[in-house]
């Protein structure tokens, strides 16, 4: 939630509830005007393999999986988020999904347990694009 908040407003905002949210913004690319839609889920809420998840991944155009530089479990699940959300986009089509692989939280690199190689090498062995990032800056 922070990390979105901060692309929509940016402005950094600590503390959020365990609470889901769509936000819609428009944004200027190439000089063309898009909007665009973010389903924002908690990661409480993403681990659920039901109906609910596999509803927001067919809603969904392409992806952005945030994890924390300071929590390994948040890490760890990417491999299985990433080849669901695979399984039931690609399965339908051939066009590939535009998965994005965020590490946030790197001002706090003294806390850090997952390396900026890691989630490369995961990114590169998953197909999908890596960033690491700091909502707070």
């Amino acid at each position: 939630a922070a990390l979105t908040v901060r692309f929509l407003t940016r402005r950094f905002i600590g503390e959020y509830g365990d609470m889901e949210f769509i936000y819609s913004h428009n944004l200027t690319v190439d000089g063309r005007e898009i909007l665009l839609h973010i389903w924002d889920v908690p990661n409480s809420q993403q681990a659920e393999e039901g109906s609910s998840e596999e509803k927001r991944i067919q809603w969904a155009d392409s992806f952005v999986l945030v994890y924390s530089i300071c929590d390994r479990a948040s890490f760890n699940i990417l491999p299985l988020k990433i080849q669901f959300i695979k399984a039931a986009k690609e399965g339908q089509s051939q066009e590939k999904v535009p998965i994005v692989i965020v590490g946030n939280k790197r001002d706090l690199h003294h806390q850090r347990v997952v390396s900026s190689e890691e989630g490369r090498l995961l990114a590169l062995s998953l197909d999908c694009g890596f960033y690491e990032v700091s909502a707070a800056e």
